[in-house]
């Protein structure tokens, strides 16, 4: 879990001044720059029908960097238009402005977002530090086995999809380095590294398949998300949005599969070391008896990392409304089938990690 809380601020961190870089590079008719709130002019409440309370805000704003530098601009929040969710500003607070002009030639200014980068540099520190303290030198080789991982994601992954390669070939590939990287650097080049990138390459193929054909049959096009509307027409080649749908459920499933694999050969190493005597069969059954302990436990943080990231779409079970009336219309909708099947695919690669991992440990691992 920690390595996939520590790859999603990574990329969050990383990607933040990539996105803001670009911005830059504008044209001169639209530019986005960053800007300090230095006053609130007028502030004005909203008591809507539902009785949820909206402030529209005038502000006072100085550029901090582009064309606007050191320019005092007014943002002009307080309109007849009322805007669901719209943020309340307070003086210091960093925004990001995008500036353009109207038909008439005159400036407009309109707030994008707020600056967050600087608060998740802080968090990633916090992080990283927790970590090497918590973990000391097993720590501090999964901090860097992540950025490699990162590496090979930004590197390898995402370069050959946007290229036009098979996003579901792309993801084997890319989720199988990501894991022998995760482990020969954590656990070291040994007997029982191989074994778990042997269960891991066997756990990744099962995967595939059963993505391949549950994706099939409930046909699923991989563009249920909003986020897919933004990747058309990027790239060299149309994206196989499909095959971009399996490989995240592939590197998904990635984290989950490393601990339970290398759980499940430490486990069998214990017990070998404790009694040389037991016979592979007993060795299985009392190896396979802890794992069962942990797998319970593996599938329900990976359940509730799918199901907390969905959370807004499981609303839908409980509104009663059209055209969500019943459960049945609930599940045919694209979008929670889509985390259905990602969900449940994810849980049945790991649960057949646990026989396939164990089996391998049992028969194979030699004590010295």
């Amino acid at each position: 879990m920690i390595k996939k809380i520590t790859i999603l601020i990574s990329l969050i961190v990383l990607l933040v001044p990539l996105s803001i870089l670009a911005q830059d590079n504008s044209s001169a008719s639209s530019e986005i720059f960053e800007a300090k709130v230095i006053k609130i002019l007028d502030q004005k409440e909203i008591i809507r029908d539902d009785s949820s309370k909206l402030i529209q805000q005038n502000i006072l704003l100085r550029g901090l960097d582009g064309n606007f530098k050191n320019q005092e601009i007014e943002y002009n929040g307080i309109s007849e238009f009322e805007v669901v969710g719209a943020n309340v500003y307070r003086v210091g607070d960093r925004v990001l402005v995008q500036g353009s002009l109207d038909l008439d030639n005159i400036d407009k200014f309109y707030i994008v977002d707020f600056v967050r980068r600087g608060y998740l540099y802080i968090l990633t520190i916090v992080f990283a530090v927790i970590v090497v303290v918590a973990g000391r030198s097993k720590g501090v080789k999964a901090l860097i086995s992540l950025v490699l991982s990162f590496f090979v994601i930004i590197k390898l992954i995402l370069p050959q999809i946007l290229a036009g390669s098979n996003p579901l070939v792309v993801g084997v590939i890319g989720a199988f380095l990501i894991l022998a990287i995760m482990i020969y650097l954590t656990g070291g080049f040994n007997q029982k590294s191989h074994l778990a990138i042997v269960s891991v390459l066997l756990s990744l193929v099962a995967t595939m398949v059963l993505s391949v054909i549950f994706t099939n049959l409930t046909r699923l096009t991989g563009m249920a998300q909003e986020e897919a509307a933004f990747l058309i027409g990027i790239g060299k080649q149309a994206i196989d949005f499909k095959g971009l749908l399996l490989a995240g459920i592939l590197i998904g499933t990635v984290g989950v599969l490393d601990d339970v694999i290398v759980g499940q050969i430490e486990a069998v190493e214990q017990i070998k070391e404790a009694n040389p005597d037991l016979s592979k069969v007993e060795v299985f059954r009392r190896a396979y008896k802890i794992g069962n302990t942990h797998l319970g436990a593996i599938i329900n943080t990976l359940f509730l990392t799918y199901a907390g990231a969905s959370l807004p779409l499981l609303l839908l079970f409980v509104v009663h409304q059209q055209p969500f009336l019943s459960v049945s219309s609930v599940i045919n909708n694209e979008i929670i089938a889509t985390e259905i099947v990602r969900s449940l695919v994810g849980s049945v690669g790991v649960a057949l990690s646990l026989p396939v991992s164990t089996y391998l440990a049992s028969n194979y691992l030699k004590i010295k």
